[in-house]
């Protein structure tokens, strides 16, 4: 069976992100910052042979996909839903404090996708691509919380908070499942999954 290898980015910076204000499904566009750390992603991801770019449909993944994709002389090939980020419901725009603890629920909040499920809907897209694209490089632009989770159950292992346009590569095997090389730009000293 043949490897299938994902570089996993996270969107660039929006000023929801700055300010440290749940985005989840809320459409934040990137803001200046973010577009720059797009950009900057460039250099990590050249000379690899990206078979494939895809993205979330919301305007700060697809921005962030665009710029990449301009910068290795590719096209997005296409949005696909169901890469969105996780709804954070009533959460969303929130900053930490006494509004955003009221809401709060194990791994989650109330009225709110969760953990379990947004895991399970990004691995879910992700082995799909695999599945379609098998023995590709794949390059997917996202979000932050679905790529924790998602990653997280793929490895068997918490992990946390992904930083904002650094590599996370993957390597997607049918038969032995998922290994997972960078994590937030470094490479993982033992291979992860």
């Amino acid at each position: 069976m043949t490897v299938t290898t994902f570089a996993l980015i996270r969107h660039g910076q929006t000023d929801w992100n700055a300010q440290r204000r749940l985005q989840g499904s809320t459409d934040i566009p990137l803001n200046d910052i973010g577009r720059d750390q797009a950009r900057g992603a460039v250099e990590a991801l050249a000379g690899h042979g990206w078979d494939t770019i895809v993205s979330s449909p919301l305007s700060r993944a697809a921005e962030t996909a665009d710029l990449i994709a301009a910068g290795l002389g590719l096209t997005v090939a296409r949005r696909v839903p169901d890469l969105a980020e996780r709804s954070f419901g009533p959460a969303e725009g929130l900053q930490q404090g006494p509004e955003l603890d009221a809401l709060r629920t194990p791994g989650g909040f109330h009225g709110a996708e969760g953990e379990d499920e947004a895991a399970g809907r990004g691995l879910a897209a992700l082995e799909a691509l695999a599945e379609e694209l098998r023995g590709g490089r794949i390059l997917v632009v996202t979000h932050g919380s679905l790529l924790r989770v998602s990653l997280s159950r793929a490895v068997g292992r918490t992990l946390p908070s992904v930083d904002n346009a650094v590599l996370n590569l993957a390597h997607h095997h049918p038969a032995d499942g998922w290994n997972l090389e960078y994590f937030n730009g470094e490479r993982l000293t033992a291979a992860v999954g």
